[in-house]
């Protein structure tokens, strides 16, 4: 576990950094696929279920934050981007689409683990700012309460 908890203090110092690589995201071609692999397809889906975008677990001592929702969604978009207690964005990395295969947005166990350590409710509030492969922006922001899992 301690290994784990290196792996995300050391992601989420460096991906602040990272944050500000935005500018050089391209918009991608918006021909839907029926496969849900462009914002024009996964967009409506959410802007529906925003208040699924992020989830606080108090696990073994810990805070875990989840982006589980977005990465089963992360064909049709180009960076998620996080901010903890109103601290400044870090690129949340994602995992690739798995394009030729008939579920491209599936999370499989070789994409990695959907959530960041954070010591136990040390998290207050999340923003999340969601770019979208056509290089729309959405934003929300998600007091602890409001997205804490039981």
């Amino acid at each position: 576990m301690q290994g784990l908890k290196a792996a995300v203090v050391a992601f989420w110092m460096g991906a602040a950094v990272a944050a500000q690589a935005q500018s050089t995201l391209v918009a991608e071609d918006q021909t839907p696929t029926g496969k849900f692999t462009t914002a024009t397809e996964v967009k409506p889906i959410l802007n529906v279920t925003r208040g699924n975008w992020i989830a606080v677990r108090e696990w073994d001592g810990q805070d875990l934050v989840y982006v589980t929702h977005l990465w089963a969604w992360r064909c049709g978009l180009a960076q998620i981007e996080v901010s903890v207690n109103d601290a400044g964005f870090a690129v949340w990395p994602m995992p690739a689409c798995h394009t030729g295969t008939a579920q491209p947005n599936s999370v499989t166990d070789s994409d990695g683990l959907p959530y960041a350590v954070f010591a136990r409710q040390s998290v207050a509030n999340l923003s999340v700012r969601v770019t979208y492969d056509d290089l729309t922006v959405d934003e929300a922001r998600f007091e602890r309460g409001a997205i804490l899992i039981p």
